[in-house]
């Protein structure tokens, strides 16, 4: 297989990530099915996909004839048998190593057998999950941040990965605007949720476990010493705090400890539960689409809420 052959992408899960996956592989030319089992989870898709194509617009990010052209190549779906079209799949479904599982399986008895299967996990490891795809030599992580913002891909090979499969991730990775970061093994949380994740942790405790200083504050800090135009709970924000809670769901599951399963059990009741997602619900630890972090006068503002 070359990297010419892949030319349908089959996006399984239509949260967040999924929506942005999809439509940066439109965006690059690519065929794309985007599928879930939930037609709620469709819907929102459907209305959230287009919304942040018109974001690509208002930042000059492409033109309005771009998005209409790459919003033309997406098409939506409940069955997965429209997943025998597919030259690549990238999963984001729930962080359930069972469920991938079942999901790849799945998929499986329905794709020709050249099709490349990645996960997009963010806390789980490719080895988990990867015999159940019953093509193991052809599965890795290929694992996003921002898709268009911040466009680093992981990308993480498990023991069984062939050197072929690697290589062609590279390349599919290079052909929709990423940069590829090829780890050398499995390793729990990449490169750079390694490294994301000490700042996030590092600003989560400041502020709800040690109350030393308030979401403004931190983010503040962190901006004015790094030069980057959001903080911690921006970043957040932006990728979405569902996201963000599941991380830490599956996070205290695997190291059982009681303190991480509080926390994650107050952030859900606190922010999950209503409805407080970040940017796509317009509000998490800011308000949308005009947070405060983004006002002229927020690094020079005052440092209470």
């Amino acid at each position: 297989m070359k990297i010419d052959d892949i030319r349908h992408v089959l996006v399984v899960g239509t949260g967040t990530m999924g929506q942005k996956i999809a439509l940066q592989c439109a965006r690059f030319g690519y065929q794309v099915t985007a599928y879930d089992a939930f037609a709620k989870s469709l819907d929102s898709a459907k209305a959230g996909i287009p919304n942040y194509a018109a974001e690509l617009v208002d930042q000059h990010l492409m033109t309005s004839e771009e998005a209409g052209a790459a919003l033309s190549r997406i098409s939506y779906t409940q069955n997965p048998e429209e997943g025998a079209q597919a030259d690549l799949i990238s999963e984001s479904v729930l962080e359930d190593p069972e469920l991938k599982g079942k999901v790849f399986s799945q998929f499986n008895a329905i794709c020709p057998p050249h099709t490349l299967f990645t996960t997009n996990t963010s806390t789980l490891l490719p080895s988990m999950f990867a015999a159940a795809t019953g093509r193991p030599d052809k599965f890795a992580a290929l694992h996003f941040y921002g898709v268009w913002i911040k466009n680093l891909a992981d990308i993480m090979p498990h023991p069984g990965t062939s050197p072929e499969t690697l290589s062609l991730l590279m390349a599919f990775a290079r052909r929709i605007d990423q940069v590829p970061t090829l780890l050398k093994k499995e390793y729990p949380g990449y490169i750079g949720n390694t490294l994301l994740g000490a700042k996030n942790d590092a600003a989560l405790k400041m502020v709800f476990v040690d109350q030393v200083a308030s979401v403004e504050d931190v983010d503040r800090a962190f901006m004015l010493l790094e030069g980057t135009p959001q903080g911690p709970f921006g970043w957040l924000d932006y990728n979405g705090l569902d996201t963000i809670w599941h991380v830490m769901e599956s996070g205290a599951k695997t190291s059982g400890d009681p303190g991480a399963q509080e926390f994650a059990d107050m952030f859900k009741r606190e922010y999950i539960d209503k409805g407080w997602l970040g940017v796509k619900s317009g509000r998490g630890f800011y308000s949308y689409p005009n947070p405060a972090y983004s006002q002229p006068d927020f690094l020079s503002g005052p440092g209470d809420n």
